[in-house]
């Protein structure tokens, strides 16, 4: 995996803990100003809802950094290619179901990162 491909990784697994931040620490407050076409008032009954999106966000960071610990490049690039099209496939749906803006964010930098290890 070269430089490139391991920072792509890298701000795919961050943006992944941000959004267990975010979703598990942050929903009642920082996402009333995020999502302001939300309900204010559905924030607080949808609290652990959000937390246990957090949660599996977490598990794709978790699983992103795990590919930086892996020594073998094959097993390396098989784990990143699963994580990667886990997060691509989760940002497809979000796109799909919540908002086309999911797919630049959390799809879009997943495919790149498919596509540099499959092509590089």
């Amino acid at each position: 995996m070269n430089i490139i491909t391991s920072v792509l990784v890298g701000s795919v697994a961050f943006l992944h803990l941000y959004f267990l931040w975010f979703e598990m620490f942050a929903w009642t407050t920082k996402g009333p100003k995020i999502f302001w076409n939300f309900p204010k008032e559905l924030f607080e009954p949808t609290k652990s809802m959000a937390a246990n999106q957090g949660l599996y966000n977490g598990f794709l960071a978790a699983g992103l950094i795990w590919t930086f610990f892996i020594e073998d490049v094959i097993w390396k690039n098989h784990i990143s290619l699963f994580f990667l099209g886990c997060v691509a496939v989760a940002g497809i749906y979000g796109a799909l179901s919540v908002s086309k803006k999911i797919f630049y964010i959390q799809a879009m930098p997943a495919l790149i990162a498919i596509a540099l290890i499959i092509f590089l």
